[in-house]
């Protein structure tokens, strides 16, 4: 059992710069074992703060990143057949109940309502998880919780959690920082010089004014980060801005002449 936990173990801190009171209500959740939501758009730390609560409070990480193909036997297991037979193999889900790890669904809107189900009885009194395959009931260890992340930005009819998942978690929300933590960020993540941070941070200000305006999205702080690690290697400021800020986010000609306008003024 201890090997299958190390190797989940987080042995390095992760950098996570706190935004606000995230840190201390994520540590009250998981010391009452609450299933814990976090919210917001893609690329602002969610993930991130994940693996450094994992490293804070010393817990085993098993981290999923959902997808439409996802089925419940993905999550909980399967039996697979080998050469003395068949034999059960545990998903990520069940691995995490009995070791007791944190378990964090990425992006859980992207799976399957009928996969998302699954997850039901882990998240209230019961703490349990029924393989119905195997005839098995796994009580999830004390230690374990379960964590789910998703994009509000990305909801529709389609791709919503039902109101019956929602109300199982705690929720955090999160969003991009404040200018001046987020400049911080990117320094630290890149090696860049302050002054170039803060450049980049100022450009991903003012794309994000123009999100619902042409843009889906706005500029992340990730791709902050790697428009900062080419710069960092020696790439022309501009053509990594192109490269990372403005031709993954659209492909609309006016849009790129906009935003290509806006690195022009920092750079």
């Amino acid at each position: 059992m201890s090997t299958a936990i190390d190797q989940y173990r987080i042995t390095r801190e992760p950098y996570y710069k706190p935004v606000h009171n995230e840190v201390e209500l994520y540590t009250a959740g998981y010391g009452a074992r609450l299933p814990i939501m976090l919210k917001g758009p893609t690329g602002c730390g969610k993930s991130r703060f994940v693996e450094y609560m994992a490293w804070k409070l010393g817990r085993p990480l098993i981290t999923v990143a959902c997808n439409e193909d996802m089925t419940a036997s993905d999550l909980v297991g399967r039996y697979l057949l080998d050469k003395d037979g068949t034999r059960w193999q545990d998903g990520p889900l069940t691995t995490a109940a009995r070791i007791g790890a944190i378990c964090y669904l990425d992006e859980v809107v992207e799976a399957r309502q009928d996969t998302i189900v699954v997850i039901h009885p882990l998240t209230d009194h019961r703490r349990v998880l029924p393989l119905e395959k195997k005839g098995e009931l796994v009580e999830a260890h004390p230690d374990f919780q379960l964590v789910i992340s998703y994009n509000p930005g990305y909801q529709n009819l389609m791709k919503d959690l039902k109101q019956s998942t929602k109300q199982r978690f705690g929720a955090l929300d999160f969003d991009y920082p404040e200018a001046e933590t987020e400049t911080e960020i990117v320094a630290h993540e890149t090696g860049v010089d302050r002054d170039t941070a803060h450049k980049l941070v100022q450009i991903a200000h003012r794309a994000r004014n123009l999100k619902g305006h042409g843009l889906d999205e706005g500029l992340s702080t990730r791709l902050l980060v790697y428009a900062g690690k080419l710069i960092a290697k020696g790439i022309n400021a501009r053509a990594a801005c192109a490269m990372t800020l403005v031709n993954p986010i659209t492909d609309d000609p006016d849009m790129r002449d906009a935003l290509e306008t806006v690195v022009t003024t920092y750079f």
